[in-house]
């Protein structure tokens, strides 16, 4: 596909998530305060996508259950996903673990928005995190505040030392350097995620 059918995927893909993940109702607290600033960064991001670079990552391989299973609570995201999911940039760049074999191949993220990103800013990082069910995505931290809207799973999910069930629609606030971590069932997990403040340091496990 060229880059020109690739840029215009990525920009009807962009603007389905920001609707996505703003949502309808705005939360309050710092939770509230950060979507509303993650909001106005990415509005402001130059609109332009450069080209993609796929890197067939293995969990790839659960996009079509995760289409299937956004398609009947977002019909207008899993569109405009579905012709680009496996293109985009999907990654991991954390260290092995002894304790979470095969870790890497389970779990990756697709930044959107962001330094390194297909539409570059300094400012913000935005995208998808993408995890496979069974998958334990062990306590980590990192200095840039975070926020997660879940589009498909029902993971556990500790932030700090409170753990929870999650559900789709959910807004997930991580203030900078605050040890969470996420687990799926069997189901695997599709969220949208934004990154503010610190964006060059990188997520190390806690």
């Amino acid at each position: 596909m060229t880059d020109i059918a690739h840029s215009a995927q990525l920009t009807a893909l962009l603007a389905a998530l920001r609707r996505a993940f703003v949502g309808e109702a705005r939360p309050e607290g710092a939770a509230g305060d950060e979507l509303h600033r993650v909001a106005k960064l990415i509005a402001a991001a130059d609109e332009q996508p450069g080209p993609l670079r796929p890197t067939s990552h293995p969990v790839t391989a659960h996009l079509p259950e995760v289409l299937a299973r956004a398609e009947p609570r977002v019909p207008e995201l899993a569109a405009a996903l579905r012709p680009i999911a496996s293109a985009l940039p999907w990654r991991y760049g954390y260290a092995p673990r002894a304790d979470a074999p095969g870790l890497e191949s389970a779990m990756a993220w697709a930044e959107l928005i962001g330094p390194l990103a297909p539409i570059v800013s300094t400012k913000v990082c935005f995208g998808l995190t993408l995890i496979g069910p069974h998958s334990f995505y062990p306590p980590h931290r990192h200095p840039a505040v975070e926020l997660y809207r879940i589009v498909v799973g029902e993971p556990l999910w500790t932030v700090a030392t409170s753990t929870s069930p999650q559900n789709p629609g959910a807004l997930i606030f991580h203030d900078r350097d605050v040890v969470h971590a996420m687990r799926t069932g069997a189901a695997p997990l599709l969220a949208i995620y934004s990154w503010t403040g610190d964006l060059n340091t990188a997520s190390v496990w806690a």
